[in-house]
């Protein structure tokens, strides 16, 4: 089993570097309509979650309080450079998505692009997510999913076991997820390769609180 934080630590650290040529002008388009589904206001504080070298800090509003996690430190060494060469104000820390270091209800938006797809248990990291999101706070996602109306087939699974290993999970399930993590979907939009890509903007359930946790260490 090499989908491991540890793993994924040591990979991103090595493919920072060459990050940029293939996932920026790949993923320009799915970033837009992904970040543009949300329903932004001056003022939002906003956590971007494996936020990686940055790229989605060109397409965000300018009038927001904005903060940035990611698992490798060469990823956010790259993304405050990048901040730096935008001109933007950015909080970013080195952190895991499945233990976040910051309180219950503290953000009005949660960006998680590419993420769900890469972490070990995106369980863990939906339920994260939601901790620090407040009651009407925004969940953005844009990542790589199965269908949801049928699990993943043998030659798909089997292919997995690779492509798990070096960069994605092609198995994982958007609808499945997010409505067992306590969310509601708002908007599914296929971006990418028919709906292989897909930009999902979601709320949280009012009938399903989340489980309120101290916050982690990074």
């Amino acid at each position: 089993m090499f989908n491991t934080t540890t793993w994924n630590r040591i990979r991103y650290g090595l493919y920072a570097p060459i990050y940029d040529l293939v996932a920026d002008r790949v993923f320009r388009g799915a970033r837009r309509v992904a970040l543009g589904q949300v329903a932004w206001q001056p003022g939002m504080r906003v956590l971007l979650v494996g936020a990686g070298t940055g790229l989605d800090l060109p397409w965000l509003p300018r009038d927001i309080e904005l903060h940035a996690s990611d698992l490798s430190p060469a990823m956010v060494r790259r993304l405050e450079q990048r901040a730096e060469s935008l001109g933007r104000d950015v909080q970013a820390e080195v952190m895991d998505a499945e233990r976040l270091a910051y309180p219950d209800d503290h953000f009005d938006v949660v960006v998680m692009h590419l993420i769900l797809a890469v972490m070990p248990d995106p369980e863990k990291g939906l339920n994260e997510a939601r901790r620090v999101l407040k009651p009407d706070g925004q969940l953005c996602v844009m990542d790589k999913f199965q269908a949801d109306d049928h699990p993943a087939g043998l030659a798909r699974r089997s292919l997995n076991a690779l492509t798990s290993a070096i960069a994605t999970d092609i198995t994982r399930q958007a609808r499945p997820l997010l409505e067992a993590a306590g969310f509601v979907i708002e908007q599914d939009t296929p971006v990418m390769m028919g709906s292989l890509v897909r930009a999902l903007l979601a709320t949280q359930r009012v009938d399903s609180p989340p489980t309120r946790a101290a916050p982690h260490e990074a």
